[in-house]
């Protein structure tokens, strides 16, 4: 059977993963910038899995999704070897005296969207010493015990030389297509080829065929930050956004939370430095003798109710819309499209 993937992004990668599983399926992957995913915004993510944190502005379905998908996470990063990028000893979520009202709205409005409360507990400063010394100077927060992350970096890395290696596997980069993208039968008409199933998957390159779909754009830091011991992914309540720290290898750390309704991919702006830099000092003053290693910024995929969306029509499957949840979804929206769609067809 062969298949093509248009767009090599975090659902082009993961989409490619799953449909390697079939010893049958021979694959093709078209995408108009380069191997190495740095045009994606898969590259420019956290990675983090917190389908709690994201439950005060999300709908149920980005709990059930999330909760899937960090059950497939570990499979698929053992498949192109490293085990070592998926991490799940929980969340932290903290904030100062000041700000605690907001902190105790996302745990009630959590509570109120999730009764059993799964996965969260409260912890006073003792227990979050424990878990945390670095955060020795937030008097509360909570563990948000089920969620975890995966290291962007490692898989957009590891994926490229895993798919570029496999057998079964041709990949054109800086191959742009834009046109025929609605059925197998048209695609092949207008390119010359003979798929049997095509899977669109360009996030915003697939703009002029779908109306309500709009960029949202993210930015982050990258800091290297030898005195600070954070080990896991941690969010600071700000009456603007919610700052996360998410820590890598070596001391290096994660730093975003901005979400604009923008599609403009320039270098991050003063505003959103100066306030994600002083944030972040805030939560530990060792980030003052931080270096920047590197800022990034992209745009992710958006509807217009915020939710993932997937389509098929005659041999053809478009999936988009992941905004800002595409580790937490990827795995879970995957194997539902290719469940109502390739697999059924069987």
């Amino acid at each position: 059977m062969k298949v093509a993937i248009i767009g090599a992004g975090l659902l082009g990668r993961v989409t490619a993963l799953n449909l390697l599983e079939d010893e049958n399926i021979e694959l093709t992957i078209y995408e108009k910038e380069g191997y190495d995913g740095e045009g994606a915004a898969a590259a420019t993510a956290a990675g983090m899995l917190a389908p709690f944190a994201e439950m005060e502005t999300a709908e149920s379905v980005i709990l059930d999704h999330g909760m899937r998908s960090i059950k497939l996470w570990p499979a698929l990063l053992e498949k192109i070897g490293i085990p070592e990028a998926y991490q799940q000893t929980g969340s932290i979520i903290t904030a100062h005296p000041q700000d605690q009202a907001e902190l105790d709205r996302f745990i009630s409005t959590l509570h109120t969207k999730v009764p059993a409360a799964e996965g969260i507990k409260t912890l006073d400063n003792r227990a979050l010493v424990e878990l945390e010394p670095s955060l020795r100077h937030h008097t509360q927060a909570y563990h948000l015990y089920a969620e975890g992350q995966v290291n962007s970096a490692m898989f957009v890395e590891a994926s490229t030389k895993y798919l570029l290696d496999h057998p079964r596997v041709t990949w054109y980069e800086n191959h742009p297509i834009d046109e025929g993208l609605s059925d197998v039968e048209r695609f092949n008409a207008v390119h010359g080829t003979d798929f049997d199933w095509v899977f669109d998957t360009r996030g915003l390159g697939a703009k002029a065929d779908i109306p309500d779909l709009r960029g949202v754009r993210g930015e982050v830091f990258w800091l290297d930050a030898p005195e600070v011991d954070i080990s896991r992914p941690t969010r600071l309540m700000h009456p603007r956004y919610k700052i996360y720290i998410v820590p890598r290898a070596n001391h290096r750390f994660v730093i975003g939370a901005t979400e604009i309704e923008s599609e403009d991919k320039s270098p991050m702006s003063v505003r959103s430095s100066l306030e994600l830099l002083s944030a972040v000092y805030s939560m530990h003053p060792s980030f003052a003798e931080a270096r920047i290693v590197k800022t990034k910024t992209d745009c992710r995929p958006s509807l217009e109710d915020n939710l993932p969306r997937i389509e098929h029509e005659k041999g053809f499957t478009r999936i988009n819309g992941l905004y800002r949840h595409g580790y937490l979804l990827a795995p879970a929206v995957v194997e539902e499209a290719l469940n109502t769609g390739i697999r059924k067809s069987a």
